[in-house]
């Protein structure tokens, strides 16, 4: 009845979502530099997270268990590649680059899926398409800046390329889960099973999986550890994803997935702020072409959408 207003409303949804998630790798880097191992971080933010929404996920259900147990394959997939490969890979790449340089490094996975949807599945990307990807590799070359004197660590740039490929895997199974399994419910079980096989794969020695409980530095001060972790797992998993929910309710998959790519300006902007943190003017310029080219990407997929069409379920924000 008040469409203004509601878009309104879904507009500052997603770029909560967007902030909440930015400040993720601001919080791993005070734990990291404490000595906890990435893939420690990971299972405490995903695991409490986990925690949190089982509630959430149980009520959306509304007793339909049968169709959580019809995707147990599917949601056991999501959390192995979309939650533990990429947040692993992610917070590993924080140990070597800056945030905002990590995050970009991710973010290319959104072209992944396109060079995917091409190879695998013959869907030829359309012109703009093409041109966003071409900017987005252009950009690439501009963030690793390999002669100047902003280069960065061979093996964060690995790890960042990691979690490139772990968001594609997201994006690719996010689009294919029955639209029947509740958001939250996905979101729960798959960080439930990556905090489940990275603690496994740490207790067992195949992982590195240590932490320190003492103070840490946050933001230029000594503070209790359980600061930024309690900031990973409720602001930037929790408030995140469900502020993400709720916009992709008002804004549609699409759009909502379109205003999150602001998460990489936050990210910078938050990094910048609490860390000292700014990557040098030829990797911001390679940021922003990036950027531009994930956007060009993201806005051919609005055009062409189909209007009479239920949106595919690609409605879960990147859990950075």
């Amino acid at each position: 009845m008040h469409p203004r207003p509601a878009a309104g409303t879904g507009l500052l949804l997603a770029l909560l979502s967007a902030v909440t998630f930015a400040t993720s790798g601001t919080f791993a880097r005070s734990l990291i530099e404490a000595g906890w191992s990435a893939e420690a971080v990971v299972v405490a933010r995903v695991g409490i997270a986990a925690l949190v929404l089982l509630g959430p996920a149980a009520v959306a259900l509304r007793g339909r268990w049968h169709v959580l147990r019809r995707n147990l394959g599917p949601v056991t997939v999501f959390g192995l590649l979309g939650v533990a490969l990429a947040q692993a890979c992610f917070f590993n790449a924080v140990r070597y680059l800056p945030v905002g340089v990590a995050l970009l490094l991710e973010y290319l996975g959104i072209i992944l899926v396109v060079g995917w949807m091409w190879a695998v599945h013959g869907h030829r990307p359309r012109r703009l398409t093409v041109v966003g990807s071409v900017a987005a590799l252009a950009g690439l070359a501009f963030v690793l800046d390999l002669t100047g004197a902003g280069r960065l660590d061979p093996v964060g740039v690995c790890w960042g390329l990691g979690a490139a490929v772990g968001l594609a895997g997201y994006f690719v199974l996010a689009g294919r889960v029955d639209e029947r399994l509740p958001s939250v419910t996905m979101a729960g079980g798959g960080m439930a099973v990556g905090a489940a096989v990275l603690a496994l794969l740490g207790l067992v020695g195949v992982l590195p999986l240590h932490a320190s409980f003492g103070a840490v530095t946050f933001a230029g001060r000594q503070t209790s550890w359980l600061v930024p972790i309690a900031g990973l797992a409720l602001i930037a998993a929790v408030v995140a994803y469900l502020a993400g929910i709720a916009a992709t309710r008002v804004l549609g998959s699409r759009l909502a997935s379109f205003v999150g790519l602001t998460e990489v300006m936050f990210a910078v902007l938050i990094a910048w702020v609490f860390l000292g943190e700014l990557p040098t003017v030829v990797q911001l310029l390679g940021g922003a072409l990036i950027v531009a080219g994930v956007a060009l990407v993201r806005l051919d997929e609005l055009r062409t959408a189909p209007t009479n069409r239920v949106e595919e379920r690609t409605d879960q924000p990147a859990l950075t």
